[in-house]
């Protein structure tokens, strides 16, 4: 998929259920929790404030675990295509040597930028994630990910 829209100015990915209707509904929940341990001191009160920050931090943990699995996912992606597209020798420094933040940013070059870019990362510029993304010419959007 190249070429399809997505690039550094709009690749950001929003889940609105996750960001606009469960965080915002947790966040309101611990403040009304909070409230009420403040107006009516109490077990009854404290124990809902602690089921609301146990609630806001079951929310957090989700998103972040399902995070932790897509980074993987695209590690391990962009280990084959590093396989199939570049040299043995560029693709095993590029394995030993890139940062995760880094292979997740290299993911939307295009297969045919890709070796020149790795090769530029490699020797030290650019190195920051957002910089890889801005160097990229030829945009491979990623879709999938939430």
């Amino acid at each position: 998929m190249e070429n399809t829209g997505q690039n550094f100015a709009n690749h950001t990915r929003w889940h609105p259920p996750f960001h606009f209707v469960l965080l915002p509904m947790l966040f309101l929940n611990f403040i009304w929790s909070a409230v009420r341990v403040w107006r009516m001191p109490g077990w009854d009160s404290a124990e809902g404030l602690m089921l609301a920050v146990a609630l806001m931090m079951t929310g957090v943990f989700a998103r972040a675990n399902a995070i932790a699995v897509q980074d993987r996912l695209i590690r391990l992606e962009e280990h084959l295509r590093y396989r199939r597209l570049l040299p043995d020798s560029i693709a095993q420094q590029a394995i030993d040597k890139l940062g995760l933040r880094q292979i997740i940013a290299l993911r939307f070059a295009s297969d045919a930028e890709l070796p020149g870019l790795v090769n530029k990362v490699l020797a030290g510029s650019p190195s920051q994630p957002a910089d890889i993304k801005k160097a990229v010419q030829n945009w491979r959007g990623d879709y999938a990910r939430v």
